[in-house]
């Protein structure tokens, strides 16, 4: 792809699906416009036209908004939110109902002659690597899964204290799968109160007004900029203890060291290896990936 400021500019992608049965990420480019979204559907996890769950409708609505390109980012923002809202309602959601609503996280840039507009919500992230090796991320947010990823952690440690080490071998019962789903089981009520706290506690495109005051903005200078990287948390690093703020040195040096292919088979590597995630804790052996390296 050639974009017309920057002739000899590279970008690699990858969309794929994680364990789950549809692939609710989604990612555009457009002309000089470039984003990644993750979508999350309703805790009762309801289906819609030809069986589509509503994180899937939420991620490639939001991205056809934004694929328009005829507005700033943030007017183009709130127009995914409101089409969101505006699919929901025409699928018949309740959506006076938090657990109810479909939603989307979302990291776009829009490239410019000198300077690189930006927009962000939820957990998708964008991140700047300079000439020199150093990198910045442009939004550093606390972790909104901190509480349930630490939750899930203990739980393992108090339920199969074996299987959080490096070797799970000596905590394979022939019960362990119904000791996991009864973990998994008390998480439920966490993972609803995170959910309630959708636009009052973290931000996330889900159809409500408020989600416009979390919406994360700026434009920055490209002059020292060697990479962008946009993707969604199916791109982390899975970590053996969650940290309320994440830590991306080390994805920065193996992207650029291994490439975004490389990075990515050797997170799928990783994960391959605690299938039950006990040993670093997550809500998917695989979760889907969307993610965009934009090379100077």
């Amino acid at each position: 792809m050639e974009i017309k400021q920057y002739p000899k500019i590279e970008i690699r992608t990858i969309l794929e699906k994680g364990t789950a049965v549809q692939n609710e990420d989604f990612l555009i480019i457009q002309d000089n416009i470039l984003g990644v979204f993750d979508g999350a559907t309703s805790l009762n996890s309801q289906k819609f036209g030809q069986n589509r769950t509503g994180g899937t409708i939420a991620s490639r609505t939001a991205g056809a908004v934004f694929k328009k390109n005829h507005f700033p980012l943030n007017q183009l923002a709130c127009q995914a939110n409101d089409a969101i809202m505006a699919q929901m309602i025409s699928n018949g959601v309740d959506t006076s109902r938090k657990e109810n609503l479909w939603c989307t996280s979302a990291a776009v840039v829009r490239l410019k002659e000198q300077s690189l507009e930006w927009i962000q919500s939820g957990d998708a992230v964008i991140i700047l690597i300079y000439e020199d090796g150093s990198h910045r991320v442009l939004v550093d947010r606390e972790d909104h899964d901190h509480e349930t990823l630490t939750l899930w952690k203990e739980l393992v440690r108090t339920h199969l204290p074996g299987a959080g080490k490096a070797s799970p071998k000596e905590s394979r019962q022939t019960d362990q799968q119904q000791v996991i789903d009864l973990m998994r089981g008390k998480l439920a009520d966490q993972i609803r109160k995170v959910r309630s706290g959708m636009n009052i506690t973290y931000g996330v495109l889900n159809g409500e007004k408020a989600a416009e005051a979390f919406l994360n903005q700026g434009e920055e200078p490209l002059d020292r900029v060697a990479h962008v990287l946009l993707f969604t948390d199916g791109l982390s690093i899975p970590q053996p203890e969650p940290e309320p703020h994440k830590n991306f040195t080390d994805l920065v040096r193996t992207y650029l060291n291994l490439g975004l292919e490389g990075l990515k088979q050797m997170i799928r590597s990783q994960e391959k290896k605690d299938p039950h995630c006990l040993i670093c804790p997550r809500f998917k052996c695989h979760d889907d990936i969307a993610a965009i390296a934009v090379r100077f």
